[in-house]
């Protein structure tokens, strides 16, 4: 079973929570993100988009980018933007978008049960992404923002939390975008430990290189140490669980850069070979196994027959490995949707309005709205031990970055 354990949080004070919070380092570029944070010295993108502070054409990955998130992190915690607690703690998190909450114990689980497959993967992690975060982590000794992971429903849980969130919260506040989000510390650990301890596994819902980059900080941290105990804060890294019957998964779009050298009438005949394909003016799909396109200003819905479909394969009956398998493949020649450049993904919140502005601009020839994976899709891939294709799930809402931080001492 895997564990959890509370730890010292580091966080800013109730009043500042709301200017402190930011979102993910990874759902914005850096012209967005320096957007957000402007005016606002205090926000956590000067720690996890430390780029916004130095020049834009500075290498995403230069020593002066890692430099600096540990200055500006320092500085939080220098001038009382983030402080430590005395006592470890373990916490709840409720996030509130459009009506529909979710509420996640925040707690540390260990590294050496992320290596042990106790807690499941669903994706291959990209190097350079997983070296840029472990490098992040190794330099400001602390994981910045928390893994998103998910278990199986736990009644003892779901009932713990319900009568903990009755309690005054920490933090309490709704985010530019709407989503209302309430910290509350929780009196006793202990039944959060226990209850967790007795779930068979968790799932990495969101955050694989976060995960992926707190195992390696772990391992190289107890290379360096030649007095490991292994009771070392460093082998354990902030995550949020939360019960899998309250997330909320969204469509990962795809736009695709050209027809392959074909028309669109021959990429429309191609299609039907497929499935049935029709003209449509609902741009999202009604149902698993349809997919609508856009090209040349118009929608076509491209529905996959059922029995077309082996439902006993847990990877090859996903949309998203059907679009690969069956289209993106040989009809627009793309072999790899890993790094071929002729492909990228748009996450469901951004809607297919932005699909259609990137085809309309006249860099990307067609786009692809997607019929969102399932949680149950996703934790019945993760206990075959098998990896999704790549951009499979999109979660929403984000976790807020900077509300609690876990340092490695």
């Amino acid at each position: 079973m895997p564990r959890v354990k509370p730890f010292r949080a580091v966080r800013p004070p109730a009043e500042k929570a709301a200017r402190v919070a930011s979102v993910p380092y990874d759902v914005v570029n850096r012209a967005e993100a320096a957007k957000l944070a402007e005016g606002n010295p205090e926000s956590f993108l000067h720690v996890v988009r430390p780029d916004i502070d130095l020049p834009a054409d500075t290498d995403p990955y230069a020593d002066e980018i890692y430099a600096k998130a540990a200055e500006n992190f320092r500085q939080f915690i220098d001038t009382g933007v983030l402080q430590q607690d005395e006592q470890e703690s373990i916490f709840l998190y409720r996030q509130i978008m459009n009506g529909k909450s979710q509420i996640g114990v925040v707690a540390c689980c260990h590294v050496d049960d992320y290596e042990n497959n106790k807690i499941l993967k669903h994706e291959f992690t990209r190097p350079a992404k997983e070296d840029d975060r472990t490098r992040h982590v190794m330099t400001l000794a602390a994981n910045a923002g928390p893994v998103f992971l998910t278990y199986r429903d736990h009644e003892q849980i779901n009932q713990s939390v319900e009568s903990a969130i009755q309690s005054e919260p920490l933090f309490d506040f709704t985010a530019e975008d709407g989503v209302q989000h309430t910290v509350w510390n929780v009196d006793s650990s202990e039944i959060y430990c226990k209850a967790l301890g007795e779930v068979p596994a968790f799932y990495v819902a969101d955050g694989h290189h976060r995960a992926a980059s707190a195992w390696r900080a772990g391992k190289a941290r107890r290379e360096a140490n030649s007095n490991h105990t292994g009771e070392e804060e460093y082998n354990w890294f902030l995550t949020v669980l939360f019960p899998a019957s309250q997330l909320n998964v969204l469509a990962y779009n795809r736009v695709l850069k050209d027809l392959n050298g074909q028309t669109a009438v021959t990429v429309r005949e191609r299609l039907t070979d497929v499935g049935t394909l029709e003209p449509t003016d609902n741009p999202v799909p009604d149902k698993a196994g349809s997919f609508c396109i856009y090209m040349e200003g118009s929608w076509y819905k491209l529905e996959i027959a059922d029995e077309a479909i082996d439902h006993s394969d847990p990877i090859n009956s996903l949309d998203v490995a059907l679009l690969e398998k069956r289209v993106i493949g040989p009809i627009f020649g793309i072999e790899d949707v890993r790094t071929d450049p002729r492909i990228d993904f748009v996450g469901g919140i951004r809607g297919t309005g932005e699909l259609e502005q990137k085809v309309e601009s006249g860099e990307w020839a067609c786009a692809v709205s997607m019929y969102p994976t399932s949680i149950e899709q996703l934790m019945a891939v993760s206990d075959a031990g098998e990896v999704m294709p790549p951009k499979s799930t999109w979660f929403e809402p984000k976790l807020r970055s900077g509300l609690l931080v876990h340092l490695l001492d």
